[in-house]
């Protein structure tokens, strides 16, 4: 099914986040077509009472005067040079982009007001917009994180099936590299019984340093109402034998016990010291001493760890994106 584009306008750019290692988000586009079956979006298109089932994806909104609030947001006396993550909520690198053009303009406008920004994205269209993340880079840190969970072909198929190919993603990673941008692999969720084998972990992180991936991170699969549905509803269907073990892991609970995440995420780190993923950047672009402002590797682990309790975010956010604490 082609998905539907509405174009509509936005009252702001930048969403204030609460109880997460960064201060504000930018998404140029609420909806994705990638279709991800553990996407943490569903969770929130379930509370906004909004399709968060296999309809969700098949109906993208683009902010069309992004650009133009976000210029007007960033020029106030107000504002300080805190860290931006673009694609919170959304994929900025999807197809539309490649029209739209709203992920390319917001990276300029944030390299403009100096910004640090962060970026994450299954998206190779990245590679467009080489010279304008450069440019940010030289005046502002930047990062971008491809995630990348699995080089499984049938897990990929299944539970990524709007994405491109992985290959794809890490000659996209080379690609920013070697052009001097920070680029990281993120690979989560890691879904138990399908791609937290070691010898498949082992795989990511050597086709990871082969790409040159400054770091590695890992977390494993978060369910939440809304996306635990259509998450066990797609695993019915594609392993059917897996749903008794999801179903002990996850009773009563949206993420996995301390004892099954903690091995995952003490083995890929010790893959990456195996590998020795470091930042190997030749000609690595950063933005002069004056301009450093901290900014903390892209690992959404205030996405991906139980939420806690928190206030809704309401400055500066647009009343159809409002981001909950967890994802």
């Amino acid at each position: 099914m082609r998905p539907e584009y509405r174009e509509e306008p936005c009252r702001t750019a930048l969403t204030r986040v609460r109880n997460m290692r960064f201060k504000w988000s930018l998404n140029p586009y609420m909806g994705c077509v990638h279709r991800c079956t553990f996407c943490f979006v569903r969770a929130f298109e379930k509370i906004a009472d909004r399709p968060f089932d296999a309809r969700y994806g098949t109906s993208i909104r683009v902010k069309t005067n992004l650009i133009e609030v976000l210029r007007r947001e960033l020029g106030r006396k107000s504002w300080k040079p805190e860290q931006v993550v673009v694609g919170t909520a959304t994929d900025p690198y999807q197809p539309a982009e490649g029209h739209f053009r709203l992920t390319r303009d917001a990276i300029e406008a944030l390299g403009d007001a100096r910004t640090p920004v962060g970026l994450i994205t299954r998206g190779p269209l990245i590679v467009r917009d080489v010279a304008v993340l450069a440019y940010a880079s030289a005046r502002a840190r930047v990062g971008v994180t491809f995630s990348i969970p699995t080089l499984d072909p049938a897990v990929w198929r299944l539970t990524e099936p709007g994405t491109a190919p992985p290959a794809k993603r890490l000659r996209a990673l080379r690609t920013l590299v070697d052009a001097g941008i920070d680029a990281s692999v993120g690979m989560a969720p890691i879904l138990p019984g399908l791609s937290d084998d070691p010898a498949k972990m082992a795989d990511v992180v050597r086709a990871a340093r082969d790409a040159v991936a400054t770091s590695v991170w890992t977390n494993v699969l978060y369910l939440r109402p809304g996306t635990r549905e259509h998450f066990l509803d797609n695993l019915a269907r594609d392993w059917p034998a897996l749903v008794p073990m999801y179903e002990r892991l996850y009773t009563g609970r949206a993420y996995v016990a301390r004892d099954v995440v903690e091995p995952v995420r003490a083995r890929v780190r010790e893959l990456a010291r195996e590998h020795d993923i470091a930042d190997r950047r030749e000609r690595p672009i950063r933005p002069p001493p004056e301009a450093e402002v901290a900014v903390e590797q892209l690992t959404l682990t205030g996405f991906l760890a139980p939420p806690r309790a928190a206030k809704p975010a309401t400055r500066g956010v647009d009343s159809t994106e409002r981001l909950p604490a967890g994802r």
